[in-house]
């Protein structure tokens, strides 16, 4: 009886060690049942009388027997392989010494000193190795946990994947319809940017047909009003010639007053066909060709093409023209569309903010003023001024007012473009510069160098 808790001893730690429920559920049933084998050995030993440890050594055997039948069943499993080996020399120690207590004792009794010899070593043998399994299952478990961790980190970074490439994808379609969007925004600015360039440019061309009209209806009113006197000296020389004395005198003088008028109306009719034919130059698409330009001639005709285009707006408009040309500076090489484009818009600029302060203040004896000089400075460069006493600029803007659609001016009076335009034409277009000097309430002045 007492092999029967060493039976259940052996079998528990076994079961535990193989994990024998889950690899071999039907073994780990009649594992279960091991105690009853030794419950019958003990009463066949009680019915017969029987008084012998083989009867121990019978049941310890069986146990050992059905440990190895456990152990073949699993020996794909490294530890298990392992205690086979472990408990192979003394399981066959165990059935030697039995089958010698039966058939020959005496034999058993005479090299009992071996069969000792062999016990212990087989013992020592089957102790060390149950050790190496132990260790080996460690290891094995260490294994199958790293593993373990090894799969869950590979399915963490499978899932952390899965989710990027959700970002990712959500991201990109978001980015495409920002891209989209932005194209669509870049059409329609652009868009309206060519309708902003052309209605800056419709607004200078109106601004120069108005003054070429209001400067070209004076020579044409000389042409008229001369006319009608030379019509009326003819009159008077044909009363003359009709009478029967004649004062040879008086038809002289007429003749000489009716060729002074002859010599104004050409005078005034060259003039107008002047005017004609800047305006025809300047309503043709530019070239980019440069050519010689008188600077000063150029200046001084677009400062009175924008005043009078300012006057044929507002009649009660008015302004003192100030000019300071530089004989030294004579032609240069420019374009002369552009540069007279540049100079039209600077003037325009200059009597909108000389009638905005006559506006701000038309009582205190303020009287607008604008002024251009133009001055050789070296051999090689030639500077324009335009120069106003106007409101001047805010210090909060002067660094804005060549960016493009950037204005002061109220809404529809300006489309930001005028400086930006004139900008470009002085320095990207001629290799010059267009700087600005300014002191709010005093008055503004542009400066442009050009290369001469």
């Amino acid at each position: 009886m007492f092999a029967i808790p060493i039976a259940l001893l052996i079998v528990r730690s076994l079961r535990r060690f193989l994990d024998l429920p889950k690899r071999l559920p039907g073994w780990d049933k009649f594992l279960n049942s091991i105690w009853i084998p030794a419950i019958v050995l003990f009463l066949i030993a009680w019915a017969f009388k029987l008084k012998t440890s083989q009867l121990d050594e019978t049941y310890f055997l069986f146990v050992f027997g059905v440990v190895v039948a456990v152990l073949v069943q699993v020996r794909d499993y490294r530890p298990a392989r392992t205690l086979l080996l472990a408990i192979a020399p003394y399981v066959l120690y165990s059935a030697i010494e039995l089958l010698l207590a039966v058939t020959d004792w005496d034999l058993l009794k005479r090299y009992d000193g071996f069969f000792d010899n062999s016990r212990g070593f087989a013992v020592i043998w089957l102790i060390t190795f149950i050790l190496i399994a132990r260790n080996q299952k460690k290891h094995l478990e260490k294994e199958r946990l790293q593993r373990e961790e090894e799969e869950k980190a590979k399915q963490l970074i499978e899932a952390q994947n899965a989710e990027l490439e959700r970002l990712v994808a959500e991201r990109t379609a978001t980015l495409t319809q920002q891209a989209e969007e932005l194209r669509d925004a870049l059409t329609e600015l652009r868009a309206m940017q060519a309708q902003l360039v052309q209605a800056e440019k419709m607004a200078s061309l109106g601004e120069l047909t108005a003054g070429i009209a209001h400067e070209i209806q004076n020579p044409l009113n000389f042409v008229t009003n001369f006319s009608d006197v030379s019509a009326e000296l003819v009159s008077e020389l044909e009363e003359e010639q009709q009478r029967p004395e004649r004062d040879p005198g008086l038809e002289a003088e007429l003749l000489d007053d009716l060729k002074q008028n002859l010599q104004k109306i050409t005078h005034h009719g060259q003039r107008a066909a002047s005017i004609v034919r800047g305006m025809l130059e300047h309503s043709r698409a530019s070239t980019g060709e440069r050519q010689p330009t008188e600077i000063n001639n150029l200046a001084d005709e677009y400062l009175r093409l924008a005043y009078h285009g300012l006057r044929a707006k507002d009649k009660t408009f008015n302004a003192t023209l100030a000019t300071d040309f530089d004989p030294a500076v004579g032609p240069i090489e420019v374009v002369s569309q552009d540069l007279g484009r540049v100079l039209l818009n600077l003037f325009t600029n200059a009597f909108y903010a000389v009638q905005k302060r006559k506006e701000a203040c038309p009582d205190a004896g303020y009287t607008p003023t604008v002024t251009v000089s133009t001055h050789r400075n070296t051999a090689t460069e030639v500077e324009i001024r335009v120069c106003d006493n106007g409101l001047g600029i805010p210090e909060a803007v002067r660094a804005k007012i060549f960016q493009p659609f950037f204005t002061t001016k109220p809404t529809g009076e300006g489309t930001g473009l005028g400086l930006s335009l004139s900008y470009d034409i002085i320095t990207k277009g001629h290799g010059g510069t267009l700087t600005v000097k300014t002191q709010e309430g005093e008055g503004t002045e542009f400066i442009i160098t050009l290369p001469a």
